[in-house]
């Protein structure tokens, strides 16, 4: 019987006894002396079973009030969430299209003054008057 109860309890552990042999298994166990921790087991899960499950009831209008203060606390998160991310979004754009101005002036400034320099040759010939004076001639 011992052996029977061995078998019984390991299929229990590995989960794959079926109900007829649970019930069996609590048969045996209330007939033989020893495995007292399974038969505590056992009559903890039976006295578990018997106890129906206590139910707390709240009222419709306590219930109806914290929901309806809640769901108007939920939305007003949610717009001022919403308008916060598109306020840092807005400014994230300004700075990067500030950025990319200052680059452009920055790239202009460059190309401005190398054209400036190459022009300074013919500052050199604004004051002539004639094109004799450029070339020299003498006559």
């Amino acid at each position: 019987m011992n052996e029977r109860i061995k078998e019984l309890l390991d299929k229990y552990w590995e989960a794959s006894s079926s109900v007829e042999e649970e019930a069996e298994l609590k048969f045996l166990l209330s007939r033989v002396e020893g495995f007292e921790s399974e038969k505590q087991l056992f009559g903890l899960l039976d006295e578990m079973k018997q106890e129906e499950p206590v139910r707390v009831k709240i009222p419709k209008r306590v219930k109806g009030r914290s929901l309806a203060w809640l769901n108007w606390a939920a939305s007003v998160a949610i717009l001022l969430g919403s308008y916060v991310g598109w306020r840092a979004y807005e400014r994230q754009q300004e700075e990067q299209a500030y950025r990319e101005v200052v680059a452009a002036l920055t790239l202009i400034q460059q190309n401005l003054s190398k054209g400036q320099e190459k022009m300074s040759k013919m500052n050199d010939l604004k004051y002539l008057s004639a094109p004799e004076d450029l070339f020299k001639t003498e006559e």
